[in-house]
């Protein structure tokens, strides 16, 4: 079971990273969808970039204390 929580832990740890990256691109650029597509669904406010991004944000964070836990029961696992 050890080499599948490691991985579990890898995996959710980096997807994690890039979720919360991708909530932290959208502070620092708010504008993504307009300036890839040229749409622009919410009048160029920002506003659907930030609902979007809210999505990755909740996920980082679940995965964030998924990591946290399996981390745990590795330290447990190795004295």
């Amino acid at each position: 079971m050890k080499p599948q929580l490691r991985t579990r832990f890898r995996v959710g740890a980096t997807l994690a990273g890039l979720s919360a990256a991708l909530f932290a691109l959208t502070l620092v650029f708010p504008e993504w969808i307009e300036a890839t597509t040229g749409l622009e669904p919410d009048a160029s406010s920002g506003a659907l970039e930030f609902v979007i991004s809210g999505a990755p944000l909740v996920v980082a964070i679940g995965l964030s204390l998924l990591a946290r836990r399996d981390h745990r029961l590795l330290a447990l696992e190795n004295p």
